[in-house]
């Protein structure tokens, strides 16, 4: 490992923003010095960034975006590579523009069931479910209680208020806590962080989730404890990212994510089938 000479401390590894700035230039054909004139900079600062000898500003690496023409998505990697925190602007799910995706999430859904799925948003509120969905908690819940349902972590939570806590629920519960929390403090969103406070109220979650949610490795799934027909049951809670391909999965929007639970136990009370009269204001087929 190389040492600082001065100091004998290991270097840091240089960030990737300099590959990144680099291949731009030669994606659009741009020498230094023609991209120095540009930002009004100099060749040596355009080279100093690029062998990582300068730590670009936040308003450097947005104006070296705005000069290559990145869009959106490329200019986040950019100061995601700079070692900045991006923070997408909100796309709204209902638009005309995103009619494609909403009949894809569609047939997605209708393809999980029987197993209760939902599609989320990165706040948790509820865009679609699909049959299984409705099937599955209108007998825990009732028919009317379930259609004024609009936030996933909310109603999950809810589910568990008045059960006693096993050490699996704790953990679920801890972890999905968790990773709100660390969202709120890296970009932070007050729909997020009213959520998170709200959440952290319920009599389930432990005093100490934050410690518990430390010693648990983050997964895309976790196990749920739900009681159908008087009996605990124990479910996979499998959550899928619906986002573009490459690392702007986790900073460009619409951030959906798609949740089915399956059932751990093969033996375990079947999931009713999709029946062909069943209701919901998010149900769309």
């Amino acid at each position: 490992m190389s040492q600082d000479a001065q100091f004998g401390k290991p270097l840091a590894p240089p960030l990737p923003f300099g590959n990144l700035l680099k291949f731009w230039r030669a994606v659009y054909g741009l020498s230094q010095e023609t991209l120095a004139y540009a930002i009004d900079s100099s060749p040596r600062h355009i080279s100093r960034m690029e062998n990582g000898h300068v730590h670009p500003s936040m308003e450097m690496v947005n104006k070296l975006a705005h000069k290559l023409g990145l869009l959106e998505r490329d200019t986040h990697h950019l100061l995601i590579a700079a070692g900045f925190i991006t923070q997408p602007a909100k796309v709204d799910f209902h638009s005309a523009e995103l009619k494609w995706l909403r009949k894809a999430m569609k047939l997605t859904l209708r393809a999980l069931d029987p197993y209760p799925s939902v599609l989320i948003n990165s706040s948790g509120n509820i865009m679609m479910v699909n049959k299984g969905w409705v099937n599955f908690y209108t007998p825990m819940v009732g028919h009317n209680a379930l259609t004024g349902v609009s936030n996933h972590f909310d109603f999950l939570f809810s589910l568990h208020s008045n059960q006693p806590a096993s050490g699996a629920l704790q953990d679920a519960l801890s972890l999905i806590l968790m990773s709100m929390q660390q969202e709120v403090l890296l970009r932070p969103d007050a729909d997020i962080e009213a959520l998170l406070e709200r959440l952290m109220r319920t009599n389930a979650v432990p005093d100490n989730w934050a410690q518990r949610a430390a010693q648990l490795a983050p997964m895309a799934s976790f196990r749920i404890e739900l009681e159908i027909e008087g009996k605990l049951q124990r479910f996979f809670s499998v959550s899928q990212t619906v986002g573009a391909l490459g690392p702007n999965a986790y900073v460009s929007e619409p951030r959906l994510t798609i949740n089915t639970l399956y059932p751990e136990d093969d033996d375990a009370t079947p999931m009713s089938p999709a029946t062909r009269h069943v209701h919901h204001p998010r149900l769309f087929y």
